[in-house]
């Protein structure tokens, strides 16, 4: 009973971002759970190398498809290229974005515009061309990524915090429009699973240093411990749960003095 309510069998994925650092754990983890997965990316060779891994411990499991996640008319595009080669799609995972480390009065408007485009734009066109595919039919789950610094925000990501406290207010907006119309739409929330661009440009000795001492189990997060909650939301299991935040984050969020 338990192992057919977070089943995955006959689904089929779109992971957008799926050549990033938790997107292509989240992939990994949708296929040992039954899905198919279409992992698309800006950079076409990452989201080859993410779709090959898949395919060598379950062949057939996993397509790469190039999508600029922030281009609306590329994201349609998208869409009808998955179609092509799947029968349908049921999960949606909108997990598009970069950063900047630039101190907020240094900032470009351009620097701004592109984290915002690439974070809030691209989640919010993501929901549009997949969220108008899956109402059609009635049916689907849409996983958006969000942030510990979506509330409060996070010093030395200005506008990451910004894009990603606008994507959990979007989850929270498309949650209550489609409730009656079998689209569920959740934020998933890490709190610090650093890449190599993360230690390089935001995570100094003495940041991670505060930043392990302000989480409960004193240590950052490994990608591979996000699949579960992943899982959650993308099955049966979460039927009644739309418009929320999961918060995967060591305790993070809970900490005060």
């Amino acid at each position: 009973m338990s192992n057919n309510l977070f089943s995955l069998e006959n689904k089929a994925v779109i992971v957008v971002g799926g050549g990033g650092h938790i997107c292509s754990a989240l992939s990994r983890g949708f296929v040992k759970f039954g899905a198919k997965v279409a992992i698309a990316d800006l950079r076409l060779e990452k989201a080859n190398k993410v779709a090959n891994a898949i395919n060598e411990f379950s062949p057939d499991s996993a397509v790469a498809y190039e999508v600029d996640a922030s281009n609306k008319t590329s994201v349609e595009d998208l869409l009808t290229k998955v179609l092509n080669d799947f029968p349908a799609i049921q999960i949606v995972v909108n997990g598009a974005g970069i950063n900047s480390p630039k101190p907020f009065l240094e900032i470009s408007e351009f620097e701004w515009e592109e984290v915002v485009k690439s974070q809030l734009t691209a989640t919010m066109f993501g929901c549009q061309v997949f969220g108008s595919y899956l109402l059609k039919n009635g049916y689907g789950s849409i996983i958006n990524i969000s942030s510990a610094s979506a509330d409060p925000a996070l010093s030395k990501a200005f506008a990451y915090s910004a894009a990603k406290a606008g994507i959990r207010n979007l989850t929270q907006n498309l949650g209550r429009e489609w409730g009656k119309q079998g689209v569920r739409v959740n934020a998933l929330r890490p709190g610090f699973f650093p890449t190599e661009w993360n230690v390089k440009n935001f995570i100094t000795p003495e940041r991670e240093l505060a930043i392990l001492n302000h989480t409960p189990m004193h240590r950052f997060g490994k990608p591979e411990e996000l699949i579960g909650a992943a899982i959650f939301l993308a099955s049966d299991a979460s039927s009644f749960v739309t418009g929320s935040e999961l918060v995967v984050d060591g305790g993070f969020s809970a900490m005060t003095i």
